[in-house]
């Protein structure tokens, strides 16, 4: 196999592997101003996706440019996530030189598409005896619909991490699959980091809430809308909290309820929709809620944009008010800029915010224990390390463990 980077390496954002000029694995956008796409434009045979982030998939639609017509193999709920993160890409940045591809190419996915369930094994680019792979999806325990992809093209078994955690959240439950490979393409966001205790995380969290509002402040939430949303909604209910949600988690949420079996609390996260306030945002409505001495969950995550610029204007001033990062911040963005420095541009203008501002550690990743441990039943295999920010030390340390690990750069063509 030769397996060639051309997003994802070293970096977080963009992640898009291709295998023999042929298989490409995820081709995402880098949430930057501008946003930054996959460092060339291929042409595989088939793509595989493995979650429905906009990291992992949100420049899918450019694949099917002109008469190419490559199939896009993937599980329910990213199919149905990819559609959306491509229509508010295209609300966003549509119609100029910072949206590679338009409505039509949305709407061609249909043509193309094919859905898999976890475990289901299916041919891909002809499969093994038309010279292609056979491909396998396993659950990452990272958001609904998130897969280990393994890739078998007779000789070699690759095994493509995505995005994976190896505890439990809420929402999903961790990976427990470890399927024989003898290369390991693997993520390493948290590489540095060890995760607090998850149900000491969400009392923290759920304690600033409630003091910020007894105090008679205003909390907002900035939440990815896939999958953080859904999981600070389950843990506001559990914490007996009501809270409003507001972004494109509305709409995520919903479309997560018809994916039951990619849930691992379905009835769990329909009560937590049901006692939340989904907000309609006409007549004023967010000014009245910045106000309402309430918790409010609203995208985007890093700040980038959406309703969370309506609400932060109005609640800046008031140290009362919280403002509860529960993500990663990605250098560059204007969440990173609020969590570093205090400040952050509001129409158009850098403003200093005196609201308190929290980081609370809700990752859907796997932190340097549960890569260890992930990647110990991999000692004899492989490791590519991508998707991350310190790619070159995680595998050294790797490496003086004893595991034949490397950093693969942007660009970097490596024969396995």
């Amino acid at each position: 196999m030769e397996i060639e980077f051309l997003g994802g390496a070293r970096e977080v954002g963009r992640s898009a592997v291709l295998v023999d000029g042929s298989l490409l694995l995820d081709y995402g956008i880098l949430t930057a101003d501008p946003p930054q796409y996959p460092i060339r434009d291929p042409e595989p045979d088939a793509v595989v996706v493995s979650h429905g982030h906009l990291d992992h998939v949100g420049a899918v639609p450019a694949l099917l440019k002109g008469s190419r017509r490559p199939a896009i193999h993937w599980t329910p709920p990213t199919a149905d996530l990819a559609r959306i993160l491509a229509r508010d890409t295209l609300k966003l940045h549509g119609n100029g030189p910072l949206c590679p591809f338009g409505e039509e190419h949305v709407a061609r996915i249909g043509e193309v598409e094919e859905r898999h369930g976890y475990g289901d094994l299916f041919p891909v680019a002809g499969g093994i005896d038309g010279g292609g792979y056979e491909v396998t999806l396993l659950s990452a325990g990272h958001i609904p619909g998130s897969a280990h992809v393994l890739v078998d093209d007779g000789d070699t078994r690759l095994l493509y991490t995505g995005d994976f955690h190896t505890d439990d959240q809420r929402l999903v439950a961790g990976t427990t699959a470890r399927p024989d490979a003898d290369v390991v393409i693997c993520e390493s966001t948290y590489a540095d980091v060890t995760h607090e205790d998850r149900a000491a995380v969400e009392e923290e969290w759920a304690e600033r809430v409630r003091t910020t509002i007894w105090e008679g402040g205003t909390v907002v939430a900035p939440a990815f809308a896939i999958g953080r949303t859904q999981e600070l909604l389950l843990v506001a209910h559990a914490n007996e909290l009501t809270p409003y949600v507001d972004g494109m988690g509305k709409e995520v949420t919903r479309l997560l309820q018809r994916h039951p079996a990619f849930l691992r609390d379905p009835e769990a996260l329909r009560r937590a929709t049901g006692a939340a306030r989904f907000v309609t945002g006409r007549d004023g409505q967010r000014e009245r809620i910045a106000a309402d001495n309430a918790l409010i969950v609203t995208t985007s995550g890093m700040l980038a944009g959406g309703p969370v610029h309506s609400y932060l204007p109005e609640i800046r001033t008031n140290p009362t008010n919280a403002v509860t990062l529960t993500g990663y911040q990605v250098e560059g963005t204007p969440g990173r800029e609020l969590q570093e420095y205090g400040r952050m541009e509001m129409n158009g203008r850098v403003r200093p915010v005196s609201a308190r501002v929290t980081s609370h550690d809700f990752s859907a990743h796997a932190d340097r224990g549960g890569l260890e441990s992930f990647l110990d039943d991999y000692r004899d295999a492989r490791v590519l390390v991508t998707h991350g920010d310190r790619c070159v030390a995680f595998a050294d340390d790797l490496r003086e463990d004893g595991v034949d690990a490397s950093a693969p750069e942007l660009g970097q063509r490596v024969d396995v």
